[in-house]
């Protein structure tokens, strides 16, 4: 998934890198050739990336335990749709502190009904793992399971092998049951879960306002509050209002006006009079002349016809197809 045209992978790995982890192992299942194609070995992300593929889908737990073999000593394990940038060496001094053989950070949400709720004694040891409460159930706290965990390797051998598992609902409450030391760390920084559509583009924005503490920068040249690629087309006439990313090969042209808070992949093209605000535009997309854009993402080789006004909440998949002049309301 792109990332202010980076692979957003690549944000994750210079976390871990900035805090000594190298040595990185993928547990992929689903378009994997992508994801080499877009990553590598890693090398130029400063890292040793390696790849474990999934004949079918293992769940959280099962991935996991199909990349054991490759784990050695106390390992970090990620869940791949997290954007944060907490101190991930504070978490594993307080691991070590704790004498604890699994550690989960936690981070407190206004809504945790759509998370794993972590409840734990006055030392910080979880006493209790609940898996996404259903409405009727009592909320406990507020402290939900960010999807970063500590974990000591060996522990790995107790998910069963060649089967779904979920970490959630299988592994971590198993610990508890028999009295492994699983402790609950929460650090103080940026947490976002990107798994939908809005949190995928309010994520992008949170980055170009440097929300995000990283020190991997938009792809391009910074002009400013702008990152703008060398080899894209910038008429003398269009408008970029920073924070803006251009990808490479991408023409704007006179009369546009792009920006504040937008993303514009490799190769898209924008036509004269066009408005493209709090947008993330995919690669090869297409934006007619005088159409508008606001809180939208565009997927790779969208076209949107003359005139057309997408609204907040529009998501385009590849290829679609937006008529001129139509109107695509905000969603409730």
């Amino acid at each position: 998934m792109p990332f202010l045209n980076r692979p957003f992978l690549a944000y994750q790995l210079a976390w871990l890198r900035a805090h000594g982890v190298t040595d990185v192992v993928l547990a992929c299942s689903y378009r994997v050739d992508d994801v080499k194609a877009a990553l590598g070995d890693g090398a130029s992300l400063g890292t040793r990336l390696r790849y474990v593929i999934e004949t079918e889908p293992l769940g959280t737990g099962g991935g996991v335990r199909n990349a054991s073999d490759l784990a050695r000593g106390t390992i970090f394990v990620l869940n791949g749709d997290v954007l944060a940038d907490v101190d991930l060496s504070a978490m594993r001094r307080f691991h070590t502190d704790h004498g604890a053989r699994a550690t989960i950070y936690v981070t407190p949400v206004e809504d945790p009904r759509a998370y794993g709720l972590v409840e734990t004694a006055s030392d910080a040891r979880v006493t209790r793992f609940r898996e996404k409460p259903g409405a009727d159930e009592a909320i406990t706290t507020n402290r939900i399971n960010a999807g970063v965990y500590l974990l000591d390797a060996q522990l790995l051998a107790r998910i069963p092998a060649g089967r779904p598992v979920s970490i959630e609902r299988e592994f971590f409450p198993a610990l508890i049951t028999d009295g492994i030391p699983l402790y609950a760390w929460e650090g103080s920084g940026y947490w976002r879960d990107i798994g939908s559509p809005a949190a995928y583009l309010a994520a992008q924005l949170d980055l170009l306002d440097e929300r995000v503490r990283t020190d991997l920068s938009p792809v391009g040249e910074r002009r400013g509050g702008a990152w703008i690629a060398t080899n894209a087309t910038v008429s003398p006439g269009a408008i970029i209002i920073p924070p803006v990313v251009v990808g490479p090969g991408a023409t704007l042209a006179a009369g546009s006006r792009i920006g504040p808070h937008a993303v514009l992949g490799s190769g898209v093209r924008v036509q004269s009079g066009a408005r493209i605000e709090r947008s993330v535009l995919w690669e090869r997309s297409e934006i007619g002349v005088d159409a508008a854009l606001d809180g939208c993402v565009i997927a790779a080789g969208g076209r949107v016809g003359d005139g057309a006004a997408l609204g907040a909440g529009t998501v385009l998949e590849s290829g679609a197809v937006v008529a001129a002049n139509a109107k695509l309301p905000q969603l409730s």
